[in-house]
């Protein structure tokens, strides 16, 4: 008998003409489904056998459908003499769907419809399949080196649990929004954690340029854009934001993370100094670590150690002040006037991320240089199209036309990744277009900002940050915000602790995000939800 995987890829090519299988992975577990093309049951051999294989099951009649989990009886039979395993589904376990089987050998053809799913451990050593597949079974096979890295790794995942700092990821069956419903949750949840500032990631007329452009433009480009990967809508809204923040020219990235990857690598050589706020996002921190020019740190917002660092660096080609506009876990504002003072003191330019400003913040939305009056004052802006603006996806660099024309020449993550998918590209064209022809949005968002802020100070919660729509409720202990969260998602709120390393140890906190889709009612019951925990846990 063959026992390779060529062996099994060829034998199932037989049915690729109409192949309607899907097929997918989760940890050594393979699922996938396909609709019969005769009278059969699948059965395989297979090595590393288990004394008890749980499976998934969609069983299917003319009758109807039946989805099993776990089914009571799972055939299996050991075969010393190859030191393998067969494996069926005994059909007979489900009455109405299937009238018996069995396995011999790996294969039997009873009467009745086949399993059209089935979750398998595999190696595969013979297979016959009444299905329309068209898939290879990676070979199991774990190293001593896996091995080892396994131990190590699952010693470090156990201390983060221990920890109590593990993120579970809460699944969303619902578009984003102000309400939103997940997995394991009764009812709807009232979100107050998402970067969704002025409410657009599932606004109607966003949705209604993406399907547009869909239609018109494509799914995708499968192209980096300077090979065939730059269609009109790149153009268009490369424009756009180059326009909205009064720049000669910008550069879409597949996100903001992007941007500051790409940016300080083509821009700093090692004539150049970078001197970056610490507490600047993970983002510039790496982007930053990519270049070969000197780098130095000043201390969060301080300006005496700012001057002191561009003192140190006096004689550089070039000198980069870089900062975020607003730190998206703390809620507080780079201190720009500042900034730009020091800047033209010793001839640097300044660098500003925006992602959590870009949108909504300062009067018509044109962040951290519009809040201090100071429009076009900074010479490099890196932000996102991921928040406030759709929501989807996709980051730019906008500043002078030389800078952008450079990172179209030498920005790896430019040249190396797809170019943004024409959808995404609709919907930021459109949520530009909503932000720049009513300043609605932004006037609620600031005034849900207020109505939250105001109300949880005068609970005697500590809120970090300024007047932001980034509000952190400060609880200083990791297992006390999980806690926190988790009892207020069983009152119907939706919001996130962040702990270390996602901030400093010892500054645990839950951090509340407004949209301007939240009604003053939402945030009513957002606050009544935080006073009645935070007594039961004694915070306040």
């Amino acid at each position: 008998m063959m026992t390779t995987r060529a062996c099994l890829t060829a034998h199932l090519l037989t049915y690729a003409n109409e192949n309607l299988l899907r097929f997918a992975r989760k940890d050594s577990k393979f699922a996938y489904e396909g609709r019969p093309v005769g009278s059969g049951l699948l059965g395989f051999w297979a090595c590393r056998p288990q004394p008890r294989w749980s499976c998934d099951h969609k069983i299917t009649s003319a009758s109807g459908s039946k989805q099993i989990r776990s089914p009571p009886r799972i055939g299996g039979r050991h075969s010393p003499s190859v030191g393998t395993t067969s494996i069926c589904v005994d059909l007979g376990a489900f009455p109405n769907y299937g009238s018996g089987g069995g396995v011999r050998g790996g294969l039997e053809a009873p009467q009745g419809p086949p399993p059209l799913s089935w979750v398998c451990y595999c190696k595969c050593y013979t297979f016959s399949v009444f299905l329309r597949p068209a898939i290879s079974f990676p070979i199991r096979h774990q190293s001593h080196a896996q091995s080892h890295l396994k131990q190590i790794l699952g010693e470090e995942l156990n201390s983060i649990q221990a920890a109590g700092t593990w993120k579970n990821e809460r699944i969303i069956t619902s578009m984003q929004g102000v309400t939103i419903t997940a997995e394991g949750s009764q009812g709807e949840l009232l979100n107050f954690c998402a970067n969704n500032y002025l409410g657009l990631s599932s606004h109607p007329e966003i949705i209604e340029a993406s399907q547009k452009a869909l239609k018109e433009f494509g799914a995708g480009l499968s192209s980096v854009r300077f090979i065939c990967g730059t269609q009109s809508l790149h153009k268009e809204l490369e424009s756009m934001v180059a326009q909205f923040h009064g720049r000669s020219d910008a550069i879409l990235y597949p996100s903001c993370f992007d941007a500051n990857a790409g940016l300080f690598e083509a821009l700093v050589t090692p004539d150049d100094a970078i001197i970056s706020d610490e507490l600047n996002h993970a983002s510039i921190i790496d982007g930053i670590r990519l270049c070969k020019g000197k780098k130095l740190r000043y201390k969060h917002r301080d300006m005496v150690d700012l001057d002191l660092k561009l003192q140190e660096v006096k004689d550089a080609r070039l000198k980069f002040i870089v900062t975020d506009g607003v730190f998206s876990m703390d809620g507080n504002v780079a201190p720009l006037p500042d900034i730009c003072k020091l800047a033209e003191k010793y001839e640097a330019l300044t660098i500003v991320d925006e992602a959590h400003a870009t949108g909504f913040f300062g009067r018509t939305g044109r962040g951290t240089e519009e809040f201090f009056n100071m429009l076009g004052k900074v010479d490099i802006i890196n932000s996102t199209l991921g928040k406030a603006l759709g929501g989807a996806s996709g980051g730019y660099t906008t500043g002078p036309s030389e800078v952008v024309q450079l990172l179209r020449q030498r920005g790896r993550p430019y040249l190396f990744s797809n170019a943004l998918p024409p959808p995404v590209v609709a919907a930021g064209i459109k949520a530009l277009d909503i932000l720049m022809s009513s300043s609605k949005l932004l006037e609620a968002v600031m005034a849900n900002t207020r109505q939250f802020r105001d109300g949880m100070s005068k609970a005697g919660f500590t809120i970090g940050g300024e007047n932001h729509p980034i509000c952190p409720v400060m609880l200083g202990d990791a297992k006390l915000a999980n806690t926190f969260t988790d009892k207020m998602l069983k009152k119907g709120i939706y919001v996130i602790g962040f702990s270390y390393p996602v901030v400093p140890k010892g500054k645990a906190r839950i951090r509340v995000q407004l949209s301007a889709a939240h009604s003053p009612k939402d945030i009513d019951k957002a606050i009544t939800a935080f006073v009645d925990i935070g007594k039961q846990l004694s915070v306040i």
